[in-house]
């Protein structure tokens, strides 16, 4: 197909490295650096020949995505939960888990009636916290997704395979059972799973060990944008040759106690409990804080090569990358959006995108009093024509789901692209006037996306970890998708939709 085999939308060469200039000078380096005592003769016709390594003419490898699987407050289909999605409901209740009645929050976006039946077996499924246990089903679904269920991956080299599925907060569960034993009833009533369980790179090391997978293996925490980051790494070790496949993604679970008591002590929550459904509003003047979610989302991503050699269906290429930082403090966001707009551009610009491209962002948008209009400015600054862009935000239905949210909101965005439907962004009730974009209020939109997805994490009205990551996305017919999310380090993913073809019709 022409659209793979257009340069423009391969990921731009590595420049040549070039020698830094310095100029320093140390008064007594002279003195530092010992004189050889020996000279080395040249090496003559008769020395041996080294032959000149083979390299790449483009020394990026091409990554694509084949393949997503989830845990949501919507089910573990990723076509029921986009469906969801469009039909605008709630995910959002009351907590049932633990009594959270003496809490000024008492309200999440929380799983009911999941199952790992078929993906766990019952001994370890006991065991598990549920971060750990989202994590192995949402992976091992996304697998099912890239048609390599147990039988098909058994013929892939397994060497070549890894895992990079990040969490926010880790096993939570564990970790606070295994402090309220401590103080109880004592160090010997604390269970030895309780440092592998607790430690955040359990989830990608289990998935690995249940796969056979012996690539790649570790995971990141960075906050809201575990899932962006972890899809970033895994891309590099892609095109560096280190794996021809990747599963990485994003798993969270820290709907308990300690986890609500936490961000009730930041008071980055609504406390909106008369009505928890429509707490989650951004954009909305009335917004009084985020609503915490949880779940997993996951991607397997390929080479290639190796993904046509399997004839696998591709869904995305990945194409490139960017990164900056704010340097400007660590908890608030710059309201004028400055550190967040100049990623934007350098990314643009990196991926061959123009920003009158893009016509769709899949925001951040937690619902927080400073985080949804920083966000808005920053996205301001770089796409002018504010009538030509559509903006929705995922998390007024599922909730914020942390580490998670990048990965849940990444496969929402997909779904957007090859339905063509965007999903609608609910309790708009009171508009915020200087967001001017149209935010698909309470009612899904036919959208012929040209996609930008934007996601910019903050925290309630003390906002932002101040992290940043961006994504693009092109669409087959040209159109890009545009997602940025908060991370202390910001950078961009660059991925070119090819919807449900088939790989065997795409020639390289």
């Amino acid at each position: 197909m022409e659209a793979l085999q257009a340069s423009s939308l391969r990921a731009s060469p590595l420049k040549p490295l070039q020698k830094p200039k310095f100029n320093i000078h140390f008064p007594n380096a002279s003195r530092l650096v010992p004189r050889p005592t020996k000279k080395f003769s040249s090496i003559t016709a008769s020395s041996p020949t080294v032959s000149a390594p083979k390299r790449e003419k483009d020394p990026k490898k091409r990554v694509v995505i084949t393949g997503m699987g989830l845990v949501s407050v919507f089910g573990n289909d990723v076509d029921a939960y986009y469906d969801k999605l469009l039909a605008g409901e709630s995910g959002i209740g009351l907590i049932d888990r633990f009594d959270a009645s003496k809490f000024p929050t008492r309200f999440a976006g929380q799983i009911r009636g999941f199952s790992s039946q078929g993906y766990i077996d019952g001994k370890n499924n006991r065991r598990l916290d549920d971060c750990l246990r989202y994590c192995i089903v949402a992976g091992k679904k996304a697998l099912e997704d890239a048609d390599l269920g147990s039988d098909k991956l058994s013929k892939i080299d397994k060497e070549r395979a890894g895992v990079l599925v990040g969490t926010g907060m880790g096993g939570l569960t564990v970790f606070s059972d295994g402090v309220q034993n401590l103080i109880e009833k004592g160090y010997r009533k604390i269970t030895p799973f309780f440092i592998p369980y607790a430690i955040t790179n359990m989830s990608s090391a289990l998935l690995a060990i249940d796969l056979g997978l012996m690539g790649p293996n570790y995971s990141i925490s960075t906050a809201c944008a575990t899932s962006n980051y972890c899809f970033y790494a895994a891309a590099n070790h892609i095109r560096r040759g280190e794996a021809e496949m990747m599963i990485a993604g994003g798993t969270e679970a820290a709907i308990i106690p300690i986890g609500l008591g936490g961000f009730v002590a930041c008071r980055a929550l609504s406390q909106r409990n008369d009505d928890p459904q429509t707490a989650s509003r951004p954009w909305d003047k009335d917004r009084d804080g985020f609503v915490m979610g949880e779940g997993a989302g996951i991607l397997v991503m390929e080479s290639l090569e190796h993904a046509m050699k399997r004839g696998a269906p591709i869904i995305a290429e990945y194409l490139g990358g960017a990164v900056n930082c704010d340097a400007y403090h660590m908890t608030d966001p710059r309201s004028d959006g400055l550190g967040v707009s100049s990623c934007i551009e350098r990314s643009l610009e990196d991926a061959g995108v123009s920003p009158e491209e893009v016509n769709y962002i899949n925001a951040h948008a937690t619902s927080t009093l400073a985080g949804d209009l920083a966000e808005i400015n920053a996205i301001k600054k770089v796409f002018k024509n504010t009538s030509g862009i559509k903006i929705n935000a995922t998390k007024s239905m599922i909730g914020h789901c942390l580490g998670a949210a990048g990965g849940l909101e990444a496969i929402a965005t997909v779904k957007a692209i090859t339905t063509g439907w965007l999903h609608p962004s609910i309790n708009q009730f009171n508009p915020e006037p200087s967001v001017e974009f149209d935010t698909v209020a309470n009612k899904k939109q036919q959208h012929e996306v040209n996609v930008g997805k934007t996601l910019y994490p903050f925290l309630g009205s003390t906002p932002s970890l101040n992290l940043k990551f961006i994504w693009i996305w092109r669409t087959q017919l040209g159109g890009s998708i545009f997602s940025l999310q908060a991370m202390k380090v910001c950078y961009l993913h660059v991925l070119h939709l090819l919807g449900k073809m088939m790989i065997e019709n795409i020639d390289p």
